[in-house]
């Protein structure tokens, strides 16, 4: 069998792009792995203005011993997304390109060329994942093995940092448990914006849930505990603490929108077989209030309006503490309906995602196999560290997947 980008030498040569928060975390991981990994080359490491690398018909292994040092002196400028398929091309051996970023430029200008090229692709990157179908459906006909000459592509951190989430969902799928093929009842003149893939290998994913946000698991776990405080917290005081501690974006409103949990929620749908046209397709709750939405303004403008709402969050806790349950931030799929949604939900305190700390991801799938107890992934689930060791994992799949 013609494996991706088989080539003379047998190393692998690592074009890593974005050196911030995951791309410092990817690059030290490395370097403590490098001494076990003898086929690795670092032939390039480019951040939003200098690169580190050489020419393109030779290029020599970059130590990480100095890389910042060597990075910041660099006379190199970065090298332009266009340019960078055609350069890993002329690698010597299988080349792989690190996506730490999430650069949609980079995705439209990369990807596809890189695959076809190819050259292998891991990334935390939602962008290339969560865009049209058009454009997943695009990257997965040019990647192995739909591609007997494409590179391999893996996207493990795109969902829940390194959590196993993507690939046990796989091994579910290849290992032959189910997802029903159900009939669309949707009119031939309008075309659904979830449907179900019947030429897809059949499976049994019949339904998957939970907490797919770090911020989110972190902002409720503490507005809604399983034990309540005497004097709770206001919503808008627990905001504020999670990004004084790094849990949200500089600007809240982008996790509070909703949106990021939306592309993971679209990621898995497609993973499992749900044609989805966007995020638009389903039902996404913004926490952001309705009055506040359209208004422009810094993020600590933004926070001290979100003070006058505090009222309307305090009665949605109390009435799932009236029920002896608690609020969550939930994301959800449902086979059988076609359902995808993502919002705000009052769960029982048994409920797995009910028992979450601090800042965890919990994801429950349901299959023909896991059908009274669901199959749980629980952990960590935001931070560049582990969003780091889910990239250098997926590296490691292409490096056994590669002839020495």
């Amino acid at each position: 069998m013609v494996l991706p980008g088989e080539k003379s030498n047998g190393k692998i040569y690592i074009g890593v792009v974005g050196v911030g928060g995951v791309g410092t975390h990817f690059l030290s991981q490395l370097s403590t792995l490098l001494p076990t990994q003898p086929r690795l080359r670092i032939a390039l490491i480019t951040s939003s203005t200098k690169a580190i690398y050489s020419t393109s018909t030779s290029p020599s292994t970059i130590s990480l011993d100095n890389w910042r040092h060597d990075l910041s002196t660099s006379n190199s400028t970065y090298l332009y997304p266009h340019l960078i398929p055609h350069w890993l091309a002329n690698c010597p051996g299988h080349a792989v390109l690190v996506d730490n970023t999430s650069s949609p430029k980079l995705v439209e200008e990369t990807y596809t060329q890189c695959l076809k090229n190819g050259i292998s692709i891991v990334t935390p990157n939602k962008v290339a994942f969560s865009a049209s179908q058009q454009e997943w459906d695009d990257l997965q006909a040019s990647s192995y093995p739909r591609n007997p000459d494409g590179g391999f592509l893996y996207h493990e951190a795109t969902v829940g940092a390194g959590l196993p989430i993507l690939s046990t969902i796989k091994d579910l799928l290849d290992t032959g448990d189910k997802v029903p093929s159900y009939p669309s009842t949707f009119p031939p003149h309008k075309p659904p914006e979830i449907v179900i893939i019947n030429s897809i290998t059949p499976n049994q994913i019949t339904h998957i849930s939970g907490v797919f946000s770090g911020t989110m698991s972190y902002l409720f776990n503490t507005f809604s505990p399983t034990s309540p405080f005497p004097q709770p917290q206001p919503w808008s005081t627990i905001v504020r603490q999670a990004r004084s501690l790094g849990y949200t974006e500089p600007d809240p409103r982008d996790d509070l929108n909703g949106k990021d949990v939306a592309r993971k929620l679209v990621i898995l749908a497609r993973l499992i077989g749900l044609s989805v046209a966007s995020t638009d397709a389903f039902p996404v709750q913004s926490l952001i209030p309705a009055a506040l939405e359209k208004q422009g303004g810094s993020a600590d403008e933004f926070l001290n309006k979100l003070e006058n709402y505090d009222g309307e969050m305090a009665t949605l806790r109390h009435a799932a503490e009236s029920e002896g349950k608690v609020l969550r931030f939930v994301g959800s799929i449902d086979v059988a309906t076609q359902n995808v949604k993502v919002g705000v939900e009052k769960v029982g305190k048994g409920e797995p995602v009910a028992g979450l700390r601090g800042s965890d991801n919990l994801v429950a799938i349901r299959t023909e196999r896991y059908k009274e107890s669901p199959l749980v992934v629980q952990g960590a689930g935001a931070g560049g560290a582990v969003t780091a060791m889910g990239v250098l994992a997926d590296l490691l799949r292409v490096v056994r997947q590669v002839p020495s």
